[in-house]
């Protein structure tokens, strides 16, 4: 039995509880604003160092093209990166909105779709070894959402004009990497970037790790659903220590992780509506918003000692606690300060420019566009420009933003096809670290060998970007028109010598849209 005290404990808990996990809109929205409020005012610190636009534009951007220098040239380099900065919301073309419109993604909440999943699942385990059509059908529609997923992702990589924006939704989408094969979290993917990862992306970072913590997807994904009390499950606990805040020794102990994990227990998932029994004294604490269910009966409510502090055992709000004073340490801005630089900067960034951002990071409490203003208005990021090495993401998106520029993609099939091809398909990474940012990992021949396929098939056109699926190829689909552009001749001025020399000797605009697409500069951001 519980004592007067634990009861009062447990009852103001669940008030809080309800008030931290179902907090009002309009407050976390003048929250969002006040981050961005918190931005130093536009310096001209690009101007002054004479940064050329075009090599900027391939950093803070998915990749340069001619639409993007109008965009920068109507103001200029330093106020549009405070633009960047400042950037909300996905605004493509109404063709392209129209296609992300249409997807069941969009048009269902996560809960409807889950459960209508859940129906067809449970029937197919019910028939199987009868009717095995089901279960095939039931893993296609899995399928078909995560390409919905990940076909709006790249969409969205191509046309918005808020590509900072865009930028930091994969970067924290990998960050906080969820495995796409797992259980039926590809039908999850499409919520958590839309619901935890965009709209926090360049917020507060407090506010982005709670949103990932309270996602279905994470929770299942790091089977945090089967941690309770008495029956402990550290994997939750763990990556959010080693992964996704502090970093591998960072001075945090095993125990730190178990009392971590006993802190988690009861979070998880609910993924067909139907409410657990619930004893009288736990019915205020259990929490269910959607998919996300706090089950109080299957939670620890002993204190702990987490990072030398207690942590009063009063249910779901222990997890708040947690989740601010991981925010706060010094090795979490350390390491994800790291993380950012590594993405924009270089493989090795200095620890001096490490330390820089991290110190913006605990003064600003986790400000994200303070932490990357830091970032940006260094000498090293500034050196860096032209230097870091494109993952294969950077490689496709760049490639069709230049070459395509102006024209609408209705199948991003390729694109996904050729992310397969040089092995990094969106969430395809089966560990919970992600894609490695280093050049190392995408610098081997053979993946030298896949882009230059993939830039002689961009230099002839690839009708498959405007054949849409069950049709046939639009009468005369655009080429490239990068023989006769005259960005891409500006932007091939600045290559070296070298490729130059390569370029006068096409024999063709097919040939020269070739020796462009895979030259040594486009590799490069």
């Amino acid at each position: 039995m519980f004592s007067s005290l634990s009861i009062q404990r447990l009852a103001s808990a669940g008030l809080i509880c309800l008030l931290a996990a179902c907090g009002s809109s309009s407050v976390r929205q003048d929250a969002k604003n006040d981050y961005v409020k918190t931005l130093p005012p536009v310096g001209n610190t690009l101007s002054k160092a004479n940064v050329n636009p075009s090599q900027l534009l391939n950093r803070i951007t998915f990749g340069s093209n001619f639409t993007s220098d109008q965009q920068l040239q109507s103001v200029n380099m330093d106020r549009y990166l405070d633009q960047q900065l400042r950037s909300r919301g996905s605004v493509v073309p109404n063709v392209i909105q129209a296609q992300i419109n249409s997807m069941t993604i969009s048009q269902l909440s996560l809960e409807e779709l889950i459960h209508k999943l859940e129906a067809q699942r449970i029937e197919a385990e019910q028939q199987k070894g009868v009717d095995d059509s089901l279960r095939k059908a039931y893993q296609q529609e899995l399928n078909r959402l995560y390409r919905e997923f990940a076909t709006r992702s790249l969409l969205r990589d191509v046309y918005s004009p808020n590509q900072l924006q865009e930028q930091m939704t994969w970067f924290w989408m990998n960050h906080f990497n969820i495995h796409s094969g797992k259980h039926n979290v590809r039908a999850m993917l499409g919520d958590f970037e839309e619901n935890a990862i965009r709209p926090n992306a360049l917020g507060n970072f407090r506010d982005l790790l709670r949103a990932t913590a309270y996602h279905p997807a994470m929770l299942r994904y790091l089977d945090n659903e089967y941690n309770t009390v008495g029956h402990i499950n550290e994997n939750y606990a763990r990556e959010i220590m080693e992964l996704h805040t502090m970093g591998v020794n960072s001075g945090y102990s095993q125990k730190d992780v178990q009392e971590l994990a006993r802190v988690l227990t009861g979070i998880g998932v609910n993924l067909n509506g139907n409410a657990p029994k619930i004893k009288p004294e736990f019915s205020r604490l259990y929490i269910r918003r959607g998919l996300f269910e706090f089950n109080p009966q299957r939670h620890d409510f002993g204190d702990k000692q987490f990072l030398g502090n207690t942590i009063y055992g009063r249910g779901l709000n222990e997890m708040e606690d947690v989740l601010t004073m991981l925010t706060r340490q010094p090795a979490t801005a350390r390491y994800i300060s790291k993380k950012l630089a590594m993405y924009f900067v270089s493989d090795n960034p200095s620890d001096a420019l490490v330390q820089s951002m991290a110190n913006s990071f605990l003064q600003s409490d986790g400000n994200i566009p303070v932490t990357l203003r830091t970032m940006f208005d260094s000498p090293e990021f500034i050196a860096s420009l032209g230097h870091k090495f494109k993952d294969p993401l950077h490689y496709v998106v760049s490639e069709v933003r230049l070459a395509y520029d102006g024209n609408y993609i209705v199948n991003a099939g390729p694109m996904l096809n050729w992310l397969n091809m040089m092995g990094q398909p969106l969430n395809g990474h089966q560990t919970p670290d992600g894609y490695a940012m280093d050049e190392s990992a995408w610098a081997s021949p053979g993946q030298m060998s896949v882009r230059f396929d993939i830039a002689r098939a961009m230099a002839f056109g690839t009708p498959g970007l405007f054949k849409a699926d069950n049709m046939t190829v639009a009468e005369k689909p655009p080429a490239p028109a990068l023989a006769n552009s005259m960005y891409a001749k500006t932007m091939s001025s600045t290559f070296s010598s070298e490729t130059r020399e390569a370029l006068k000797q096409a024999k063709s605009p097919n040939e020269w849209n070739i020796f462009f697409l895979a030259s040594p500069e486009m590799m490069r951001r």
